[in-house]
């Protein structure tokens, strides 16, 4: 018989198992998961200010396109210059989409159409709003168009998301 009947019979974790054992606390893995999209949005903030207007951005953009293309015309470089800040706008959504699905997916496996439709109505509403703070800097214009932009890019995140998480169908083509 035992004589000492209270003490509990399991020994003690060793120090490897208890992270295991214990969650981490939610605001640690709210944070963890939403962390980088509200990073990010931050960044498009800055991006949308007037330093990152198209007289600041000049300065950057023309000596390099000058030395790649030395005989290039004034209206030849400010034509580059528009779309490679177009494409900027492309860019920073669709990596704005890619973080905002991987917080509403919120450490889940997979593809879900209603995570992947959650992050493209985040993506363009914050597109909307941006526009709307740009028409307060003085050296910036509020476009529908760039919102229009933006909200494209997060699309195209949308799609290639979807694709990249479809299931394989190799044992189907394999019959084939």
């Amino acid at each position: 018989m035992d004589s000492q009947p209270w003490r509990n019979p399991r020994p003690a974790p060793s120090f490897s198992e208890m992270p295991a054992k214990t969650p981490a606390p939610r605001a640690v893995r709210w944070l963890w998961t939403w962390g980088p999209a509200i990073v990010w949005s931050g960044a498009i903030f800055i991006m949308s200010t007037d330093a990152f207007s198209a007289e600041h951005t000049k300065w950057f953009f023309e000596p390099i396109l000058r030395w790649l293309i030395p005989g290039l015309a004034q209206s030849q470089y400010d034509f580059m210059h528009h779309i490679i800040r177009k494409c900027a706008h492309l860019t920073e959504y669709y990596v704005y989409f890619v973080l905002l699905y991987r917080a509403v997916r919120a450490g889940r496996a997979g593809w879900r159409w209603a995570w992947g439709t959650a992050a493209l109505l985040i993506a363009a509403a914050y597109s909307l709003t941006d526009e709307f703070h740009q028409s307060f800097v003085a050296s910036r214009t509020a476009s529908p168009y760039d919102s229009l932009l933006d909200t494209t890019g997060a699309f195209v995140a949308l799609v290639v998301l979807w694709f990249w998480f479809r299931p394989r169908r190799s044992a189907w083509r394999s019959r084939l």
